[in-house]
């Protein structure tokens, strides 16, 4: 009986994997939920959870759009590290898809910043002639839930979405929903992974 569930978890992992990657979706929940529905599972237990799906999103990625996506990974994460630069002084960090390498033609570049300033922010990307918007983000840290502050903006035509932290919230390890630690890199390590990209073609 195990094995059968593993199974359908195995199934319903790559089903919504498969819909990620095709849609170029980011919401697992939703992928999730559209694969139980195609799949003709009901309740929420044989369901896989996220890393199940990005694993699976990983695999269909190298099989069937690893020529199209390698080129965007890397603009992507070019991007992503203009974006950094332009933002060191708030201390910016580099997490989500971009980071994972599980992109898809909506990806967006998500950063974590630490300022207890934000004017200071908004008046930087101001004089550097960047519009930006302002937006709300439910945050759970440690054992807080935080409203934090969401600047989003474009460099070289691609969505930045800058998470806006107290700087004492840099020591507190983050994590997802299924209690995995969020995975972050700085601007160096991120020119450490564009670097390995363009010597891999």
């Amino acid at each position: 009986m195990a094995g059968k569930r593993n199974q359908q978890r195995e199934r319903l992992a790559y089903l919504a994997a498969r819909i990620m990657a095709e849609d170029g979706s980011q919401d697992f929940s939703a992928a999730k939920r559209k694969a139980a529905r195609q799949a003709g599972v009901e309740g929420t237990q044989q369901l896989p959870d996220n890393r199940e799906i990005e694993a699976a999103l990983r695999s269909w990625q190298s099989l069937y759009q690893r020529d199209s996506l390698q080129p965007l990974l890397r603009e992507l994460r070019a991007a992503a590290l203009e974006a950094m630069r332009i933002l060191e002084p708030f201390d910016p960090w580099l997490i989500g898809s971009v980071l994972s390498g599980s992109v898809g033609p909506h990806s967006d570049i998500n950063l974590q910043l630490f300022t207890d300033d934000h004017k200071e922010l908004g008046l930087d990307l101001l004089n550097r002639g960047l519009d930006y918007e302002m937006s709300q983000r439910k945050i759970r840290l440690g054992d807080r839930t935080l409203d934090i502050p969401v600047i989003s903006f474009e460099v070289h035509n691609r969505v930045v979405n800058a998470q806006l932290y107290p700087r004492d919230a840099q020591r507190v390890a983050q994590k997802t929903g299924d209690g995995r630690l969020i995975e972050r890199a700085r601007a160096s390590q991120v020119r450490e992974l564009l670097d390995l990209s363009v010597i891999a073609l």
